[in-house]
């Protein structure tokens, strides 16, 4: 789209306005259309402004209150305020470097007040002093700044790759902490179950020999009562040994030993025998304590 002019007429495009002067003198605006002009009375259109939003992309670089320096990445979008083009036609000669001039002043007032992650904390607080004094500036000339958009903080690379290396550091940190804790509360559900465990293998080990005990006694009571002229103590002496006998045969029979030491006599029947005596001795003067 262009904007065209001669003599007797001039088209001024939409989303545009135009600048009419009488003898170099402003005279005053012309909105978009076909407009006819005198040029024997001196008129003419002198120039034409669009209206449309324009943007302007200021890089900065200035440095941070704890001496890091970064550079600002700033997006202003402007346009021309239409009641007020001629101001903007005649005050400014080049409105990109009096924005950038202003936005250079103001992120280098701030900046230097607040540390590196503050910066990244408040970058809209900056694009706010920014805006508010490009309004009061460029209102008088004519132009409205619409938005202003802080669109990076890019620091050094050597601050890039500290300020990774510290997060770095952190995360294993409390990977570390979180590591040991588990370690922890798997140390202390396995000492627990180890606990139990060895509990209940002692009350599964005095069930066991609970009942074994009441079975001999079963045993030794009914053979006494149906063997006439029989002790208990002939009884248990008898069980000893066929139980004794049986053992050996078992361990013969194991495929996996090969040669067993066994003591062997009367004799080691006998102590056999009283141990299991005395066990069933203090296995019922148990019982009867519970009771």
């Amino acid at each position: 789209m262009g904007n065209s002019w001669c003599l007797l007429c001039g088209c001024v495009d939409q989303a545009s306005i135009g600048i009419v002067e009488r003898w170099g003198r402003f005279e005053k605006l012309a909105e978009p259309g076909l407009h006819f002009f005198n040029p024997l009375a001196g008129q003419c259109l002198a120039g034409i402004l669009s209206t449309r939003i324009s943007s302007l992309d200021v890089r900065i670089e200035t440095k941070t209150k704890d001496n890091v320096f970064v550079q600002l990445l700033c997006s202003i979008q402007y346009r021309v305020v239409k009641e007020n083009a001629d101001d903007a036609f005649y005050e400014l000669a080049n409105p990109k470097e009096q924005i950038q001039a202003y936005v250079f002043d103001v992120a280098r007032a701030l900046v230097p007040r607040m540390t590196l992650d503050e910066l990244f904390e408040q970058k809209g607080e900056v694009a706010k002093a920014v805006l508010e004094e490009l309004e009061k500036v460029m209102g008088a000339y004519g132009y409205s700044i619409e938005h202003i958009l802080m669109v990076d903080i890019v620091p050094d690379a050597s601050v890039r790759k500290a300020m990774n290396e510290i997060n770095a550091a952190q995360r294993l940190q409390l990977a570390s902490v979180y590591k040991g804790e588990a370690e922890k509360v798997l140390q202390v559900k396995k000492a627990e179950a180890d606990a139990e465990a060895k509990y209940l293998g002692g009350v599964g080990v005095a069930r066991q020999r609970q009942a074994i005990t009441d079975g001999l006694r079963e045993n030794i009571l009914n053979f006494s009562h149906k063997v006439e002229g029989t002790t208990a103590k002939e009884v248990m002496d008898l069980i000893m040994v066929t139980q004794y006998f049986d053992t050996i045969k078992d361990l013969g029979n194991s495929s996996k030993n090969t040669t067993v030491f066994i003591p062997h006599g009367p004799g080691h029947v006998r102590d056999v025998g009283e141990q299991i005596r005395n066990g069933l001795m203090e296995a019922a003067s148990a019982q009867v304590t519970l009771e």
